[in-house]
């Protein structure tokens, strides 16, 4: 007899042998060594069963079956996320022109250079977004270069939507850094555009089976429609509604926020000291503090901020440290100067490859390695991703998970991510547990949270093992239906599902 038991169970095994008397049921010590031993070998074999069957998935599944059992599967968390580059453009186009979301605010868009001006601050960028009030301020040469966005055209509508979005060869690290996020500009100023912006992300994240959401989103520097400063605390209040209401909820989406710095302008210390008293501030929501920006401009380098952080810790306890590191070309210490920093998980990591002293030291199980696979193929620190470190950091022990990292300029998602790791690097069934484990125990979340956060997803774990452990597997995934992002149809070949 197989009793079938999820892993990491702390049920009692009460009931599950009749004894005839209460002698019998106390029993020796070497019959309860023998109960213990039983439940462990039916936990062993239940997971080998489905490791052979997901051996076999991966043998005989189309694409097409493959990414619907990869859909279906249930995931942990997304820790590392840009809520700024997590829309897609479909979404911003349908928020942006949304009478219920912007109400008496509205946006044009640059369609046309006619070198009115010599320059703006953005520089002169087809499909720069602005508000109606910024509009109504240009000379009338300037406003004949704009549109109303919701008023566009069928084609440039799709122009406008293919410009926020890294699609085309010949983009790369240029046109996502100093193009694209100035496309976006003024969408990002309106707070109930950018809490519809969490909103669907919860709702999609949701519907592929992720439970755990850390996004990087600050509550300063948003405007009214008349350009007046909107404080932290009110555009707390909007998120918060916006949260609260019946379709997040069923997401079954829980929601953290990391407050995210960049690090190389000249006042980054004092930034990285106002994080601080915000996140103290406002630990039912945001959890930890990050550093972002372009590793590549050394005004940033991560010692510059060694003694802040220092004079941080004299002050403040229990906010966690996610930072960016190792997103580089070259070799150099910056993953391990993240650490000293304070750092416990480290974004992205690429040449952590390039420090095996480093790498020695994160194989203890103290720190996590945030993985996003397509994030570093597009912007081309890993266009063949064939030579990703990733295999080598999952297989010599450092703790790493996956995730979208500006899901929205990729237009892609979670599933397309253990898709691209499946395919390219033959994952087992234990390595994708562990990744979905990984994610909610290096979350940041309160502990209790994350206690139930890590059951529920055992729980999904084992029920989804029973559900595609037969060898009716096909049958149940006729049962999925999948939402295939862009990325997937252009690069996966996945066809859309209309």
């Amino acid at each position: 007899m197989k009793i079938m038991l999820p892993v990491g169970s702390n049920r009692t095994v009460r009931g599950a042998f009749p004894c005839a008397s209460r002698s019998r049921a106390v029993g020796s010590r070497r019959s309860l060594r023998a109960i213990a031993a039983l439940f462990a070998t039916s936990v062993f074999v239940h997971a080998a069963d489905f490791s052979g069957r997901f051996e076999e998935i991966k043998r005989s599944a189309s694409k097409e079956e493959l990414y619907q059992f990869l859909f279906a599967l249930p995931k942990g968390g997304d820790l590392h996320n840009h809520l700024g580059g997590a829309c897609p453009p479909d979404w911003w186009y349908a928020i942006a022109t949304s009478p219920r979301v912007v109400g008496d605010n509205s946006f044009y868009t640059r369609v046309r250079i006619s070198n009115c001006s010599l320059s703006d601050d953005a520089g002169l960028i087809l499909y720069k977004t602005i508000r109606k009030t910024t509009w109504e301020k240009l000379s009338d040469c300037d406003k004949s270069e704009y549109e109303p966005l919701a008023e566009l055209k069928p084609e440039d509508v799709q122009k406008w939507k293919d410009s926020l979005r890294l699609d085309k060869s010949r983009e790369g690290r240029d046109e996502f850094f100093n193009v694209i996020w100035f496309r976006i500009n003024e969408m990002f100023d309106d707070p109930h555009v950018m809490a519809e912006v969490i909103a669907e992300n919860m709702k999609h994240f949701g519907a592929e089976g992720l439970r755990y959401l850390e996004t990087q989103y600050s509550a300063d520097g948003y405007t009214d429609t008349a350009g007046n400063p909107i404080s932290e605390d009110e555009v707390i209040q909007i998120v918060k509604k916006r949260i609260a209401e019946e379709d997040v909820k069923k997401s079954g989406v829980t929601l953290r926020f990391q407050k995210t710095i960049l690090r190389f302008p000249p006042d980054a210390e004092k930034r990285l000291e106002n994080a601080y008293a915000f996140v103290n501030a406002n630990r039912d929501l945001w959890v930890a503090i990050n550093m972002a920006g372009r590793e590549d401009n050394d005004k940033g380098y991560p010692l510059r901020f060694l003694d802040t952080f220092r004079e941080m810790r004299k002050k403040y306890s229990g906010i966690g440290l996610s930072i960016h590191a190792g997103e580089v070309d070259e070799p150099n210490s910056h993953v391990r100067d993240t650490l000293l920093l304070g750092a416990t998980r480290i974004g992205h990591g690429l040449n952590l490859i390039t420090d095996p002293e480093t790498m020695l030291l994160m194989q203890d199980g103290r720190y996590l390695v945030e993985i996003n696979l397509i994030s570093n193929r597009l912007l081309e620190y890993y266009p063949d991703l064939a030579k990703h470190p990733f295999p080598e950091f999952l297989r010599t022990g450092i703790p790493v998970c996956l995730n979208t990292d500006d899901r929205g300029m990729w237009d892609s998602n979670m599933t397309d991510e253990y898709f691209t790791s499946v395919t390219a690097f033959n994952l087992t069934w234990s390595e994708i547990v562990q990744m979905g484990r990984n994610s909610l125990k290096y979350a940041f979340v309160e502990e209790p949270v994350k206690k139930e956060l890590l059951k529920g997803y055992d729980e999904a774990i084992t029920a989804f093992e029973q559900k595609f452990g037969s060898e009716n597997w096909r049958e149940q995934l006729k049962l999925v239906k999948p939402i295939v992002s862009n990325y997937a149809e252009k690069t996966f070949d996945i066809p859309l599902k209309k």
